[in-house]
């Protein structure tokens, strides 16, 4: 059975580690696997599950670890030991379970595991297999919310360890600056060589420890990374001081060279400390959606409001929201009405009005009234998790120059080694001074840095497609990142995309009795126009009809309160023997502003017409707009008729437009326009007859109020039903790319010209040091920028939408 995971993978120092994880794993059969530096994730696919434990081994034998995650099951239904013992041979043979432990008397199950491999409802599935109960015994929302949090406070005791680290080393490398200032003739005096010795020793094997245990790992894995040229270069520097002063004694003092491997080890562990906090920056928009699932619901449970862990609600289920919550799952309202702050979902910013009917999203904030709510999908099905699994898949992805930059990568630091060496050795040729020479070496060693390579692409991707998602733009995966920035024609859909997706009375030429009559007779239908007529008289009081007769493709006919009504076309009134009124025009149902007009009849006489329209949204104009502006051409396609479709093109100002066009049809309008236009081609949908399309263009994007098949077939889903977020999809993708390429810019010329200048002796090891550290920080910074990025539109239009 395929099996996919992601997995936390601990333990990588630079961008070579994650190559040499993904290059091991991808050799074993059956198995594909991507390993992200800047996310520290592995995603991985196993054609069979039986697999796990042989990649499991693999990531360990190379000296990374990927954790360990527990989960706590109350369990019903045992009767004795037996049933407990087979409780846990059964568990422990499920793939991904470290141990089980199920204990009798307490009725429970401890299950150790690797991260996320499986599920609590899925654990759950398996006992009530074997004939038990299971409840989940933790308080948490769900597992992976308990593997973030107990990630985070992993991360924060290791950033805390680092600092102290850090602080100490810097406490005991100040007083060698002194040595470096005498050396340079600023001081009269040098520090004696003994305390330079008994300084220099903490940081060389108590602070770089570090480096050497990864320098030992990549070794003994026949590869190399960041932390053997640093363990390399610190290490000579240390090593000969400690020679001169075996060999000269006292004498050395001015000569020795234990400030230089002291301050490299103190500024590259700062830099890593640094690079560790703007990386988990990078990373915040997952941590800030996985938050925003509540850890309880109050469920109604056995005729009372219960307080229950939200993996325990089912579909179906009635919850409770009051002023302050969050939703807990996703789900329709049943009673109340409430403004809900959907900001971080949707990226609408201000509340939006939900009333009893309306859908609502696990994670949104009750602002106002108190809700009761039947949940209508749940767990993994949510729109909350389906949210963060596709922004997770794409920046897991890798962007096709990250491809040149792992070539680069794997072999990048045999080639400084390589450089190093020859530095030394033509150093020491000229010059006959081993310690210049070797000065010359550590400072190629330590300047080289693949840790900005690695993180260029990914640190920016993690960004780009997080704060994208803030906005209401989910992105799918990298390939769209890269490409949605270069789209040079848009198709949209009529109905639902540019329009609101459901028609309303425009104007009526009878009196208001004579529109409640024809509104009561509508509630027999459930066509568009029908509802429409009925919303227009909302709040009166609408008699029941009988004798109702539809007719197909004519309009409808009956009695309401003792009177004879027909609504439809014309030819429903020819076949009735009602006549028209002189100036109406027997055989068009439509004018020239694009709306549909039916005839509505009251006792044998025309009394009036009813113009139904499928009416703009109100951001649709400036979408088009913006699209103009950037020189791309926007398109129409619908299966309407010809008259509102081309009423629609002309009050937009739109390119062109396709009407009367089937399902199936879309696609060759799409492949029609690829061959008219020099670039990419995008279909923005909202309906399942979109699908086929949204998979055909170039980049397909859904809006977040249509069907689930269209948005699980597009390239981007559009949170809101905003035609503007196109734009600004297309402006995130830019910027993106534009970040990107700055990063590998920045990332090379630091190599680049750095390597060179270190050779040549233009830079010491101590700057050399620090321009190493300068680089991650520098490409992460850069990324982080993105983060200021905001959709071009000032202010977005509160929208009655459904998601």
């Amino acid at each position: 059975m395929t099996m996919h995971i992601q997995l936390p993978i601990s333990g990588m120092s630079c961008a070579n580690c994650a190559s040499r994880i993904t290059t091991a794993l991808n050799k074993l059969d059956g198995v594909e696997a991507t390993v992200n530096f800047a996310l520290e994730q592995a995603a991985i696919e196993l054609s069979q599950d039986t697999q796990l434990p042989v990649v499991l081994e693999s990531i360990k034998s190379q000296g990374y670890d990927y954790g360990e995650e527990t989960l706590l099951f109350q369990i019903t239904g045992m009767t004795c030991a037996g049933c407990s013992a087979r409780l846990n041979k059964m568990l422990s043979a499920l793939p991904g379970v470290i141990s089980a432990d199920v204990n009798f008397s307490l009725e429970q199950a401890r299950i150790t595991q690797v991260p996320g491999v499986q599920s609590p409802a899925s654990l759950r599935e398996q006992i009530e297999a074997l004939g038990f109960g299971a409840q989940l015994a933790q308080g948490s929302a769900s597992a992976r919310r308990q593997q973030l949090l107990a990630r985070e406070e992993q991360e924060s005791a290791a950033a805390h360890k680092a600092l102290v680290q850090v602080s100490i080393s810097a406490l005991l490398t100040l007083p060698l600056l002194v040595g470096m200032l005498a050396m340079a003739g600023l001081l009269p005096w040098h520090l004696p060589a003994w305390l330079e010795l008994v300084l220099a020793t903490p940081v060389q094997f108590w602070i770089g420890a570090r480096f050497y245990r990864g320098a030992w790992l990549a070794i003994k894995n026949r590869s190399a990374n960041m932390d053997v040229l640093v363990a390399t270069g610190t290490s000579a520097a240390y090593f000969y001081s400690l020679y001169l002063l075996a060999t000269l004694g006292m004498a050395a003092s001015g000569k020795l060279y234990f400030e230089a491997s002291a301050i490299i080890i103190t500024l590259i562990s700062l830099g890593k400390l640094l690079e560790a906090r703007a990386r988990r920056s990078t990373q915040s928009a997952i941590r800030e959606l996985m938050a925003l699932r509540p850890e309880s619901a109050t469920v109604w449970r056995g005729g009372e409001w219960q307080s229950l862990s939200v993996d325990e609600v089912l579909r179906g289920d009635r919850l409770r929201v009051l002023v302050g919550e969050r939703v807990p799952v996703d789900g329709k309202i049943v009673s109340g009405e409430s403004e809900l702050d959907e900001s971080i979902l949707t990226g609408e910013s201000l509340p939006v009005l939900r009333t009893p009917g309306d859908n609502v999203l696990g994670g949104a904030i009750n602002r106002s009234g108190v809700l009761e709510i039947e949940a209508t999908t749940v767990g993994e099905d949510s729109s909350l998790s389906k949210i963060i699994a596709l922004v997770e898949n794409a920046q897991m992805g890798k962007a096709p120059l990250q491809q040149l930059v792992d070539k680069v990568s794997a072999v990048f630091v045999p080639v400084v080694m390589v450089i190093a060496l020859f530095t030394l050795l033509v150093w020491y040729a000229i010059t006959n001074d081993f310690g210049q020479a070797l000065l010359a070496a550590v400072a190629v060693l330590v300047i080289a840095c693949p840790c900005a390579l690695g993180l260029a692409t990914p640190a920016a991707i993690v960004t780009g497609t997080g704060v994208a998602a803030r906005h209401g733009i989910l992105i799918k995966d990298v390939d769209t990142l890269q490409k949605a920035h270069g789209i040079k024609a848009l198709i949209f859909d009529k109905t639902g995309t540019l329009t609101q997706g459901r028609p309303v009375l425009a104007s009526w030429s009878g009196s208001e009795e004579q529109l409640r009559l024809a509104a009561a007779l509508q509630q027999a239908s459930e066509h568009p126009l029908a509802l429409a007529m009925r919303e227009a008289v909302q709040g009166a009081s609408l008699p029941q009809p009988d004798e109702v007769e539809v007719r197909v493709g004519a309009g409808i006919l009956g009695k309401v309160a003792g009177h004879s009504v027909a609504i439809g076309n014309p030819s429903l009134l020819a076949a009735l023997g009602i006549p028209l009124p002189a100036q109406a025009e027997p055989d068009s149902d439509s004018g020239n502003d694009g709306a549909t007009r039916v005839w509505v009849a009251i006792d044998g006489a025309a009394v009036g017409i009813a113009a139904l329209a499928d009416t703009l949204r109100p951001e649709s104009p400036a979408a088009i707009a913006t699209l103009r502006q950037r020189g791309i051409a926007s398109w129409l396609v619908s299966g309407d008729a010809p008259a509102p479709v081309a009423h629609i093109a002309a009050k937009l100002g739109l390119d062109g437009a396709f009407d009367s066009v089937l399902p199936a049809g879309k696609v060759e309008k799409v492949e029609a326009l690829r061959n008219q236009v020099d670039g990419l081609v995008a279909m923005v949908g909202d309906g399942v007859n979109d699908a086929p399309a949204l998979a055909a263009a170039d980049v397909g994007i859904a809006m977040g109020s249509g069907s689930d098949v269209a948005m699980e077939t597009a390239s981007i889903t559009l949170m809101r039903s905003d035609p503007r977020l196109v734009a600004d999809a297309i402006d995130i993708s830019a910027a993106t790319w534009r970040t990107i390429q700055q990063n590998l810019f920045w990332a090379f010329v630091f190599n680049i010209i750095g390597i060179p200048l270190a050779a040549l002796g233009y830079l010491s090891p101590e700057l050399a040091g620090a321009a190493m550290a300068l680089s991650s920080i520098t490409v992460l910074s850069n990324s982080l920028l993105l983060k200021r990025w905001q959709p071009k539109a000032a202010s977005h239009v509160s929208t009655h939408s459904h998601v």
